[in-house]
């Protein structure tokens, strides 16, 4: 594992400490984002919904919202189509919400991914249309690439309205109002790192703006503020940047998430494990809430979360929760055997490979992207894992920062029959015949990028301090820059010299527990997960690289580290060059960080 610091100039973080009143280690957070002006720190430390930008600055948007307000005006039948992920989930919930706020029963459907595939398939689009034709179909988070399936539904004279962030690859479907940044000009900053539920938002606001300055009073009796927490799931979950409009959903959404009035939330949360009434982290989405949302469209029907999300009857929640727990439970363990036959395989073949595809006929579609997920943080490499669907081989891959697999698909196109998606997360199909093929020129392809260091798994360490610096205060510092995610990762932090005086306590044969001891006496205890194989040594000095976070229990909270590495203490040395003087400077830096017994 190597280790990666790109120091910052001292004087230019003193200098921002200095202009923003913030400790000099904020100020080299702040930096590394990257941020350059003391403004714009400010704006970051402080997200405001009134900096919120004019929906009507996203190509389409207004028209988009001027079609809705007809549909309200005259009552229209109205389908919503939206994904099955969570950002489709979340989307369709949103939208649905607010359109019966004015009056209108919208239907809504989410395709079956094992029947119907992704997106707006003919077999999705017929089932929509079994349910009544609509004057209006909106698809969300999906439609971009559907130039049939937009075209089949203008023929028979229906509407069509797409709001979707996913890239284009081929011509746009035609004759119906797409709001996509990512295909239009995206806008002001910010407003093209959107994923579909926060287009969404910008969509309603953008209905609710144009109902009140039609004096409709039920435009100004909803209050937009009261859907952020379905803003911030899809939004978090999506993995898109959280910075600018996304730091401000995201922000105020997880603090609305906390204290959530939607009864299929709050029966989520507790069926997840989460406690009501505390604001809940990105982490609280990424593993509790999105997985069980996502399991019901993996194995089964994900419009049983959209319903939760929508309804306000308790026994129905409960029983709802419950088979999302159960769904969740039963795709863990598809996972669980799943993966370990994937890295047996990968092992057996695949070791040298720059790209990994994975099929196996026997795997489950719907989870093969969970486990792509995994051997990619494992293996440090972009990953395609495929289960067979009748004749084609269809699944998920994810990539590594830093290489987009969309344009590797794109040499493969030929091979494939569909594929989509983001620069770190891709759906593709194709006939199971041409596996082979597409396993060696997707290898090759990840092959001729100028990939260099982002193949080797690293650590980059945001800022060395001292041990004596890991206390509340800094904790306290560390909220102001929450919520972490994409583009704004949670710091790790380095100290030197540190010398481990008790022996860590390995629990569950998987991770250890330690503390740690400053010279002013203060214990410092931390955790280490999945390195029960990796514990430092007692007694010796080494450096440790680790993340620091509030551990919550029984209504308290205190400081835990989160240990992410650990190396021999010489080896920090040599590597900046201390030479002959390594001994005496490593001396005084041990005195300042050395743990030791209160």
């Amino acid at each position: 594992m190597e280790w990666k610091h790109d120091p910052l100039p001292q004087d230019r973080i003193s200098a921002f400490s200095r202009e923003l009143g913030v400790s000099e280690v904020l100020a080299e957070l702040l930096l590394r984002v990257p941020l350059t002006t003391v403004d714009e720190a400010r704006t970051f430390l402080e997200p405001k919904l009134s900096e919120l930008i004019d929906p009507f600055r996203l190509a389409n948007l207004e028209a988009a919202a001027g079609r809705l307000e007809v549909a309200v005006e005259r009552g229209e039948a109205v389908s919503v189509f939206g994904d099955y992920d969570v950002d489709g989930v979340t989307s369709t919930a949103l939208l649905v919400s607010v359109l019966r706020r004015f009056g209108l029963e919208p239907r809504y459907v989410v395709p079956r991914r094992l029947e119907e595939g992704y997106g707006m398939s003919r077999e999705a689009i017929d089932r929509t249309l079994e349910l009544g034709r609509p004057d209006l179909f909106v698809a969300l988070d999906c439609g971009t690439n559907s130039v049939e399936e937009t075209a089949y539904l203008r023929d028979k004279g229906i509407e069509v309205i797409i709001v979707d962030h996913h890239r284009s690859k081929q011509g746009l479907p035609c004759d119906c109002l797409l709001v996509n940044p990512h295909v239009h000009d995206g806008g002001p900053a910010g407003l093209a790192d959107l994923c579909t539920v926060g287009l969404v938002f910008k969509l309603v606001h953008g209905l609710l703006k144009k109902r009140r300055e039609s004096g409709d009073a039920r435009a100004f009796a909803i209050k937009l503020r009261d859907y952020l927490d379905l803003v911030a799931m899809g939004t978090v979950a999506d993995l898109v940047p959280l910075l600018r409009e996304n730091r401000i959903l995201a922000s105020h959404g997880l603090r609305i998430l906390g204290t959530t009035d939607r009864a299929g939330l709050r029966t989520l949360m507790e069926v997840s494990g989460m406690t009501l009434g505390e604001e809940p982290r990105p982490v609280d989405i990424s593993f509790r809430l999105g997985p069980r949302i996502n399991a019901s469209g993996r194995l089964a029907d994900a419009a049983v979360s959209v319903d939760l999300l929508l309804s306000e009857d308790t026994d129905f929640c409960r029983t709802a929760a419950a088979q999302l727990e159960a769904f969740n439970r039963e795709r863990q363990e598809i996972e669980r055997e799943i993966t370990e036959r994937a890295v047996e395989e990968v092992e057996r073949r695949f070791a040298d490979a720059s790209g990994v595809v994975l099929y196996h006929e026997d795997w489950h579609p719907g989870v093969v992207g969970v486990v792509a997920s995994r051997l990619t943080r494992r293996l440090h490499r972009p990953c395609i894992v495929l289960g067979r669907e009748g004749m084609l081989a269809k699944g998920s891959g994810r990539s590594i920062p830093g290489l987009n697999l969309v344009e590797v698909l794109s040499e493969c196109r030929d091979l494939l029959e569909s594929w989509g998606g983001h620069p770190m997360a891709v759906g593709v199909s194709l006939a199971s015949t041409n596996v082979t093929e597409f396993q060696a020129r997707f290898d090759k392809a990840v092959a001729a990028l100028p990939v260099g260091d982002l193949a080797r798994p690293s650590i980059e360490i945001a800022s060395w301090i001292p041990l004596d610096a890991v206390r509340d205060g800094l904790l306290e510092e560390l909220d102001r820059l929450h919520p972490f995610g994409q583009h704004n990762p949670e710091p790790v932090f380095g100290c030197r010299g540190v010398i481990f005086d008790t022996t860590p306590e390995v629990f569950k044969k998987q991770h250890f527990r330690f503390q740690l001891h400053t010279l002013t006496g203060r214990r410092i205890f931390g955790v280490a997960w999945n390195m029960s194989d990796n514990v430092p040594p007692t007694g010796r000095p080494v450096d440790i690289a680790f993340q620091v976070q509030w551990n919550r229990y029984n209504g308290r909270q205190f400081l835990q580290m989160e240990l992410q590495g650990w190396r021999p203490a010489e080896a920090s040395a040599s590597s900046i060059g201390y030479g002959g003087v390594s001994r005496s400077f490593g001396a005084r830096r041990q005195l300042q960080t050395r743990s030791r017994r209160p």
